[in-house]
């Protein structure tokens, strides 16, 4: 409900822009209300669902993000730009030792007929323990059985920015123009519908498959994607305009594009803010979980404030540089990410210890 208000005041901030001060002010207005609800959302919903619902409820915030940018690239289309321009989790009961309300909200959420007793005991154990500890500081987050959820927490959350999508997706109508692609802005909306129900596939497949094998294929995926991008526009600088060569270059990018998209949110969308939720501690929840989505949407202004200069430099360079990130993201994943699914929170949780 505090994140409504500054993204009610950045919109309106952004609607009514008389320079491009007023448009700033609302991006980052807009910043603060999207850096609560984005990780505000992933760990409620991580903390009131069932082991085996966790991976495909945790989607529904990245599917809600899809879809609202399907959304907008088809009202930007249609309208002007300016015209573009509200229950509580049993942990968090349970930590506030409101035990008869603690098992209460989990009886629900659960169902009636279900027995609670073995997941009471879990959690009352979990939140007894981190009620010993006091007040976790900046500098002890740097303690051994907090590395390890920091880092992988942290570290996905930051190379999912630094992959490019942010740069491909509020660039898109650029990019498919610098590619040669006729009507590009149709081909962006085609894109975001295509990343919606890639996301879509994943919240159905997360619980089943599981978080590490997908995001192995989406790193894999994104890496050879971008490859492919690289070398097009690589390709496409030495090749005359009119040339059925350089049409043929055009669609293998537009395909190109897709792929990348659509690998992105078969795993790198959703699933870090899904493990995130899962890895960290209770003790340390509220600290390094806003420093992870602090990290993250940094990143992500980083990417999305340099990516028009990086293309006007070289589109071919840029993709090339994502591609190195990209790999390295697999790499990261296949040597340091666990299998999360079907775990609780709390066995998660003490294997870091």
């Amino acid at each position: 409900m505090i994140a409504a208000v500054p993204n009610i005041l950045g919109w309106l901030a952004i609607s009514l822009a008389k320079d491009t001060t007023f448009l700033y002010t609302g991006r980052l207005l807009e910043g603060f209300g999207v850096g609560i609800i984005s990780y505000t959302v992933p760990v409620y919903i991580a903390e009131i669902s069932p082991r085996n619902k966790r991976g495909a409820l945790g989607c529904v915030n990245p599917l809600s993000v899809t879809l609202g940018m399907v959304l907008a690239y088809v009202l930007g289309m249609l309208v002007p730009w300016r015209m573009l321009a509200l229950i509580e989790s049993p942990r968090w009961l349970a930590k506030m030792n409101k035990m008869d309300d603690f098992e209460a909200s989990l009886q629900v959420l659960r169902g009636s007929d279900t027995d609670i007793t073995s997941e009471v005991n879990d959690i009352k154990t979990a939140v007894a323990s981190a009620n010993k500890m006091t007040a976790i500081r900046f500098q002890e987050l740097n303690q051994k059985k907090f590395r390890m959820p920091l880092i992988l927490g942290i570290g996905l959350l930051v190379l999912q920015q630094l992959s490019g999508i942010n740069a491909i997706l509020f660039y898109a109508g650029s990019i498919f123009k610098a590619a040669g692609v006729t009507n590009s802005n149709l081909a962006a909306c085609g894109v975001g519908a295509i990343g919606l129900l890639a996301t879509g596939a994943t919240t159905w497949l997360l619980d089943r498959a599981g978080r590490r094998i997908l995001l192995i294929i989406s790193s894999a995926g994104m890496t050879l994607s971008l490859l492919a991008i690289a070398v097009i526009f690589f390709l496409k600088d030495n090749v005359p305009q009119d040339s059925d060569m350089y049409y043929i270059l055009s669609m293998v990018s537009l395909f190109a594009i897709v792929a990348y998209v659509i690998t992105f949110s078969f795993g790198m969308g959703a699933i870090p803010w899904v493990i995130m939720s899962e890895i960290l501690p209770v003790s340390i929840k509220s600290l390094a979980g806003s420093f992870a989505t602090l990290a993250n949407w940094l990143t992500s202004f980083g990417i999305t404030m340099t990516a028009n200069l990086l293309l006007s430099w070289s589109a071919g360079g840029t993709f090339a540089c994502y591609t190195l990130v990209s790999t390295f993201t697999l790499m990261f994943i296949i040597l340091w990410v666990p299998e999360t699914k079907g775990r609780t929170l709390e066995e998660i949780q003490w294997s870091f210890r």
